[in-house]
Parts: structure tokens; C-alpha cells; sequence
């Protein structure tokens, strides 16, 4: 018995992601849009109105030449403390980052956009065993989802990202992460 594999097909431009048992990983878009981390978004609002699970995206779109995102701790978050953050997500303004375990995330912008409301504070919980994700309230369009039982991922994605670059950079991060993978739990792939 071969146990929980990890198997990645590419077909042209199809990817389809299957890691094992439990619920597709959701993709949300910060405050709410494909541009939505940006000045006048009430971003605790956005957060109290989603739920978020290990395994699950933030989409962080935005003007890369004024604003970035940094992942900070709770200090650098409440005081909008830019330096010693844990992690710079600013790529190209339409970044993602991978919640990966169950704790609070602290993100802000720099560049003094911090200090007028650009950051955003969540808690991440363990994942449910069920595939069914929870409904957002405020959010009826369906997400974009990195499926565990077998979604791909390509046909929604290129809806929200716009620039085939974008469509790289998840491809990549998913890449990324199944090395890591089968690094840790050693995986079976299959090509």
C-alpha cells in the first residue's frame, strides 16, 4: 500500500495538485479584490468575515512601487515596525504566501503605509478532516482553490491573475512546496 501520495500532472497549461486526503486549500484575496491591499480597506473587517486553515493562500495585490508586504510579529505589527520582519512576500504586486502552520500571521505594509491602516493580523487554524470548505458570509464567489482531492487550478487562476507571470509564480510556490514535501514526509511523486 503506497499510503498518502503526492502526485503533480501538467497537461499544457492544466495543473492539477493532489496531495492526499482532507479539504481544498483556499486562495483569499486580501481585502477582498484582486487590488485590495491598499489604503481605505478595512482589513480587520475583511478577516473577521474569513476563515482561515493551514494550507490556505493570502493574495496580496497592490502597487509595487509604493507598497509591500512584510510579515511581521505582533510588536512589528502594533507598532508598524518595518525592520527585523520574518518575511518580505513583495515580489511583483500580485504576491501569495503559503499559511503553513496554526498561529497568528501579522502582515503590514512599509513605506509608512502601515501607519495609515495598510496591515492585517489573522490566526490560522489546523485544518478540518472534511473536504467541505466553510462559507464566508461577505464572499459568495467561489474560491480559488489548490485542491486535495484533484482540482486544477489554471482555468480560476488565470481569471484572478492577469499576467502569465503570475500564473508562473504559483506554479513555482506549489513546486516549492511538494519539494518540501517530499523532502519532510518523503512523499511518492509521480511525473
Amino acid at each position: 500500500m503506497i499510503g498518502v501520495g503526492v502526485m503533480i500532472i501538467i497537461l499544457g497549461m492544466g495543473i492539477v495538485v493532489e496531495v492526499g486526503e482532507g479539504r481544498a486549500a483556499v486562495v483569499h484575496e486580501v481585502g477582498g479584490d484582486r487590488f485590495g491591499w491598499r489604503l481605505n480597506v478595512n482589513f480587520s473587517d475583511w478577516a473577521a468575515h474569513q476563515i482561515f486553515f493551514v494550507g490556505d493562500w493570502l493574495y496580496f495585490g497592490f502597487d509595487k512601487q509604493k507598497m509591500s508586504v512584510l510579515e511581521v510579529n505582533q510588536t512589528g505589527y502594533k507598532n508598524c515596525t518595518e525592520s527585523n520582519y520574518i518575511t518580505n512576500i513583495t515580489r511583483g504586486g500580485r504576491d501569495v504566501f503559503n499559511l503553513t502552520a496554526a498561529r497568528p500571521y501579522y502582515f503590514i505594509s512599509g513605506r509608512g503605509y502601515c501607519n495609515r491602516g495598510v496591515k492585517l493580523s489573522i490566526n490560522v487554524l489546523d485544518a478540518p478532516l472534511d473536504s467541505t470548505p466553510p462559507s464566508s458570509s461577505s464572499d459568495t464567489r467561489s474560491p480559488t482553490t489548490l485542491s486535495t482531492t484533484t482540482t486544477i487550478i489554471t482555468s480560476h487562476a488565470s481569471s484572478i491573475f492577469s499576467q502569465p507571470l503570475d500564473l508562473y509564480l504559483i506554479m513555482f510556490i506549489i513546486s516549492i512546496n511538494i519539494a518540501y514535501l517530499v523532502s519532510t514526509f518523503n512523499f511518492f511523486i509521480f511525473i
